[in-house]
């Protein structure tokens, strides 16, 4: 089991970065996808979500209405696009996969990428 993010990297706050995460070793479009945030010294935060057919989505309240959370079954690839970033939008970002099935919960979380969000 893979979950691999690319996309991060160094942008002036107004910019825009989109973030992927491709996923293999399970069955992806069983599973709702999450992106999540972390700076150093703080608690993971959940940044948006989005159900295994994609049909429905979840911000923070800290990023609604500048990112945008997608995903493509047949490339096993969940997306996150960041517009208008802000400073406080430096972390490092993680995509994680979720399933319960037959009461058993299956969680996957990937390495993470830095985003750097600074003029």
């Amino acid at each position: 089991v893979q979950l691999v993010e690319s996309g991060g990297g160094l942008v002036q706050p107004g910019g825009s970065l989109r973030l992927s995460c491709a996923a293999s070793g399970f069955t992806f479009s069983s599973y709702g996808m999450r992106w999540y945030r972390q700076v150093p010294g703080k608690e993971r935060e959940l940044v948006a979500t989005i159900t295994s057919a994609g049909g429905s989505t979840n911000y923070a309240d800290s990023v609604k209405g500048r990112f945008t959370i997608s995903r493509d079954n047949a490339k096993n690839t969940v997306y996150l696009q960041m517009n208008s970033l802000k400073p406080e939008d430096t972390a490092v970002y993680y995509c994680h996969a979720r399933r319960v099935w037959q009461s058993v919960q299956y969680d996957y979380w990937g390495q993470g990428t830095q985003v750097t969000v600074s003029s």
